[in-house]
């Protein structure tokens, strides 16, 4: 009897070992374009990995490509990261999605997946300048030597020019699909599950924790999307347009207020925008404003202002400490802030011409509702006039100058304080004066 308690006290341990030991993968998804959201993403993924002591990071991927810098920056975490990463294609990892799997220690894809097809395009599928592709090429070499795969397949993905015999010899970019990358040693195996994947790796079952976003995390992610940073920036310059053009309906600057808090508050809760680039913003605002209330006409002011609010909301967009960008050596910066600078002016323009769409049908045409705007003429044939007529009784009275007139200030005359403009030179507080003119709505005066 106290021999088979000994072996069930011996079991027990054994089996609490063994769970004690069993490997922990932490998993993520991205299934979208890879951009600020995917970065995001991975940064948390990361860092949760390596606290957590995690013996593996796992990204389940699906995508079609997306911002390049954002694709280098997830190269670069799932390089440098400790924990062994794996990926697993679900589907498609093309262009920058090709360049993320490369970075990863071992690669396993779905049946029917692809890889590759990584040069470098612009918005409208057309491919970029040889520049761009030196960059892409160079990038997918290194990525691949340094987790042990075929460099030259790798540029292939990016280079038609790159011949390999039997396997890229046709002058076009390289794609392959699952079968084919296992069969070329691009790929550690094909595939149909998460946990298949993670069962070539471990010899134990694997215990899989998954990333979990809070609400905050969504929100933050939906808003640093470059379309909805656009859409945002849209009705910061169409509201505060609206409002400068109509003052006094309140809604216009609402929409304007709230639209700047949720394009800066995201971008400054994860680093991407400093105080200074929001302080930027408000100081061009307050010239704008000065420009249009204070200083008449339209020039400097105006047109500081201006530059201050777009370049604050271009370095927004834009990864950088101070003036300085963290981009590789070999990305073309310049273009990639032309690329946000573009963004940010076809939004404001676009703001402005809806604002002007807005005025049109919202103030002035006439609904079942009416119309914003007051319509009715106050015609003087039918008795209305701008003037106050009664003003002209005090034309040929004598009064005393309440403050300086410089031509213009207050003036005394029985008793009632009014507004007036001296014709001739000024005059002291407490001079005598007297009423010459009424016109255009105003007294005129001299000194006595």
């Amino acid at each position: 009897m106290k021999k088979a308690y000994f072996i069930l006290v011996a079991l027990f341990a054994l089996s609490f070992a063994v769970l004690a030991q069993q490997p922990k993968a932490y998993y993520y998804k991205i299934d979208d374009n890879i951009s600020k959201p995917a970065l995001r993403l991975t940064e948390k993924a990361v860092k949760e990995a390596e606290e957590g002591k995690f013996d593996y990071l796992m990204l389940e991927l699906n995508t079609f490509g997306g911002e390049l810098e954002a694709a280098d920056k997830i190269r670069t975490l799932l390089l440098n990261t400790k924990v062994p990463t794996i990926v697993f294609i679900n589907n498609n990892a093309a262009s920058a999605g090709a360049l993320i799997s490369i970075a990863c220690d071992s690669i396993y894809m779905m049946p029917g997946a692809s890889i590759g097809a990584a040069s470098v395009v612009n918005q409208t599928g057309e491919i970029m300048p040889d520049k761009y592709q030196s960059y892409m090429r160079s990038l997918m070499r290194t990525t691949a030597e340094h987790n042990g795969r075929n460099p030259n397949i790798a540029q292939a993905m990016v280079d038609p020019d790159v011949k390999i015999p039997g396997i890229s010899d046709s002058g076009k970019v390289l794609t392959f699909t699952s079968e084919e990358a296992a069969k070329n040693g691009f790929c550690e195996g094909v595939v149909s599950s998460r946990e298949e994947a993670l069962s070539h790796v471990s010899e134990t079952p694997v215990e899989i924790t998954e990333q979990e976003l809070s609400t905050i995390d969504k929100i933050i992610n939906f808003l640093v999307n470059p379309v909805v940073s656009g859409i945002l920036i849209m009705c910061i310059v169409g509201g505060l347009y609206f409002e400068l053009q109509a003052p006094g309906l309140g809604l216009p600057s609402i929409i304007a207020i709230t639209a700047a808090l949720l394009f800066f508050a995201p971008h400054y809760l994860e680093g991407l925008a400093a105080h200074w680039e929001i302080l930027l913003f408000i100081a061009g605002l307050v010239l704008l404003m000065l420009e249009f209330f204070v200083v008449p006409g339209f020039g400097v002011t105006g047109i500081s202002g201006i530059v201050l609010i777009v370049a604050s909301l271009v370095l927004t967009l834009v990864y950088n400490v101070g003036f300085k960008f963290s981009f590789d050596p070999e990305f073309n910066a310049s273009a990639y802030i032309s690329k946000m600078t573009i963004l940010v002016l076809v939004s404001c323009l676009a703001g402005f011409f809806l604002s002007l769409w807005l005025g049109k049908k919202l103030i002035l045409a006439e609904t079942r509702f009416g119309s914003l705007a007051l319509r009715t003429e106050l015609e003087s044939k039918n008795g209305f006039n701008s003037q106050d007529l009664t003003m002209k009784e005090y034309v040929g009275k004598e009064g005393v100058a309440q403050t300086i007139l410089r031509p213009s200030g207050k003036v005394n005359i029985d008793g009632e304080v009014l507004d007036a403009t001296i014709e001739h030179g000024y005059a002291e507080t407490g001079d005598k004066i007297k009423v010459t003119r009424f016109e255009n709505a105003q007294l005129f005066v001299r000194k006595l």
